[in-house]
């Protein structure tokens, strides 16, 4: 059970599981986010069990880097997490996030019941209507598999080196982009 707002204890809490590209990155964002318990770098979506960096680096696992967040819907809604996901990376390019290519950087929100696929189709129709991005969103919504954890050296990446050149090109300007625009979601309301 996860501690909820001023120590209340959450009846319940939810999982989300989400495919942004170098799972470093979308890690760091989501570790700053108010209601959210942990996050786990991993990979899902692939077809060979307990996949490896290396194995699935070779894009041949069908594995996405991923990230499974454990949280508090009563804090903070599942269309809240997917609002930071779609801000946070390029949801319209397949298979690639910046320099990352391969399908292991493929965007996707892996759902863990109807609930969750309901809200992440209708979160993409309404951002492809509203023309939010200067193409249409490629982001797969499929139902979560097995869930693999990756290796202890790739959780808490970004905290256990903010100066690592790829975390300062690439994730930190996505955690300062999250505390510029979601500053009422984070867990530390006053961080600048």
């Amino acid at each position: 059970m996860m501690a909820g707002v001023a120590g209340r204890a959450a009846d319940t809490t939810a999982k989300a599981t989400f495919a942004g590209g170098c799972f470093w990155c979308t890690e760091a964002v989501y570790e700053q986010i108010e209601g959210v318990g942990d996050v786990r770098s991993g990979y899902i979506g692939g077809t060979v069990p307990n996949p490896t960096y290396k194995d699935v680096c070779t894009g041949l696992t069908g594995h996405a880097e991923a990230i499974e967040i454990e949280y508090d819907p009563e804090v903070v809604p599942f269309e809240k997490l997917l609002e930071v996901f779609f801000a946070t990376h390029d949801p319209t390019t397949l298979n690639r996030q910046g320099a990352d290519v391969g399908t292991q950087y493929r965007s996707g929100v892996f759902y863990h019941d109807d609930e969750q696929k309901r809200i992440a189709e209708d979160v993409i129709r309404r951002l492809d209507a509203a023309r939010a991005f200067p193409a249409r969103i490629v982001t797969e919504v499929t139902p979560a598999s097995t869930f693999y954890p990756a290796e202890d050296y790739h959780q808490d990446y970004f905290a256990k080196n903010p100066f690592q050149p790829y975390c300062q090109a690439v994730a930190a300007p996505k955690v300062a982009k999250v505390r510029k625009v979601f500053k009422d979601l984070l867990k530390e309301k006053a961080v600048p």
